[in-house]
């Protein structure tokens, strides 16, 4: 007997491109694809690394006038799919309607005030209006959100919004990508490349936005943990893209400026062997609505130290795989759990732990708890449509 293919539209802007949403959804329906129960359609405007599982349908965006962005998007989204017959539309980004929303980011408007700190503009106004249209529409049979943090946002954006369809589903990792690196090949190049003699502990810092992802926190709690303990020798490697200058000028000022070096942008490809060739990862960031750099560093045995205001919180057991800092101003907090991790044997019982909870995370385990809720959502609209 021939097996039922359920038809899944899935939906984000840009597929298989830089960023945690575009990752998440291209590793998530390449494996969702590869199931026989199911026939994967994406709706996208553009597209890369697609595979020959699913079927792909370019979407128009109209980019000018600017407000028009996401208004356009979800406009266009809609009538392609709505012109096809779908039983299940699973959104990752914001159109008028969907029966899952996965929330890989926080609400708009909360993200403009706390955030981006401006006023609100037409763009905006455009894209909360979309968001609440899909947040308040009665099709939408569960949210998803990426981490407790980005739930709570949305609890607090929407609080009529019914918390029995809200689930938490991290995004997973690559984990032999990232543990399979030579380590030893990796310390040795990369410590060639940026002078950093073997013997250092070297701490990471990876971003594309110094500022936001904490870099100045982090300094601080450097030049703590130097004013505490001057004669222990570490580097900092900052790999990513952001005002190199100003923070070279920060950590001067600080008395740290031989202990840091900037790497600039290190293409995606190569960055499993920055994590391999380091000791520690610290991201004291402002904000992350999850942050998958934390999930790489662990996956690369790499003990973590983060601000409460990460995402990736959900997975990091405060003094056991890692280091949550409440409050990032405290630059003694940052130095005490620099502190600690520069012992190497505590070092190593944390990089165990990290690579333990990464494996914990995996793409495919991913991939097999959102079936299960396709089934479930199915479940509930045959319901609804009666024999």
């Amino acid at each position: 007997m021939r097996q039922v293919k359920y038809k899944i539209a899935a939906v984000i802007p840009n597929y298989g491109t830089i960023g945690g949403a575009e990752q998440f959804t291209s590793e998530l329906t390449n494996r969702i694809a590869g199931d026989s129960r199911y026939e994967v359609h994406v709706f996208a405007h553009k597209w890369a690394g697609a595979s020959g599982r699913a079927i792909f349908h370019r979407v128009p965006i109209v980019f000018f006038p600017k407000f028009l962005t996401t208004i356009s998007f979800a406009w266009f989204a809609g009538k392609k799919i709505g012109g096809m017959p779908f039983d299940l539309v699973h959104t990752h980004d914001r159109i008028f309607d969907a029966d899952i929303f996965t929330m890989h980011g926080i609400p708009h408007r909360i993200w403009v005030k706390e955030v981006r700190k401006k006023g609100m503009s037409l763009f905006d106004f455009g894209t909360v209006w979309v968001e609440r249209s899909l947040v308040r529409n009665r099709r939408c049979k569960k949210f998803l959100a990426v981490s407790r943090l980005a739930a709570e946002k949305f609890i607090q954006e929407y609080p009529d919004m019914d918390t029995g369809k809200l689930e938490v589903v991290h995004p997973g990792i690559d984990t032999e990508k990232f543990a399979g690196a030579d380590r030893q090949a990796a310390r040795r190049t990369a410590r060639e490349t940026y002078r950093i003699s073997p013997e250092e502990p070297v701490i990471l810092f990876v971003s594309m936005n110094f500022d936001i992802k904490g870099l100045d926190a982090l300094l601080s709690g450097l030049a703590r943990f130097k004013s505490l303990h001057p004669h222990e020798r570490w580097k900092l490697l900052i790999v990513g893209k952001g005002e190199i200058r100003h923070y070279s000028r920060i950590a001067s000022s600080m008395g740290i400026g031989d202990h840091i070096v900037f790497s600039g942008v290190v293409p995606r490809e190569k960055l499993s062997e920055i994590y391999a060739a380091c000791d520690i990862f610290a991201m004291p960031s402002k904000f992350d609505t999850f942050g998958m750099t934390v999930l790489e560093a662990m996956a690369a045995s790499l003990p973590v130290i983060i601000s409460g205001n990460v995402g990736a919180r959900d997975l990091v057991r405060d003094g056991v795989n890692g280091f949550i800092i409440q409050d990032t101003n405290k630059a003694d907090e940052i130095a005490a759990g620099l502190g600690m991790l520069m012992d190497r044997e505590v070092r190593g019982t944390f990089a165990g732990e990290a690579l333990k909870t990464a494996k914990d995370h995996s793409w495919d385990s991913v991939a097999k708890k959102i079936e299960t809720i396709y089934e479930s959502v199915l479940d509930m609209k045959r319901t609804e449509s009666g024999p």
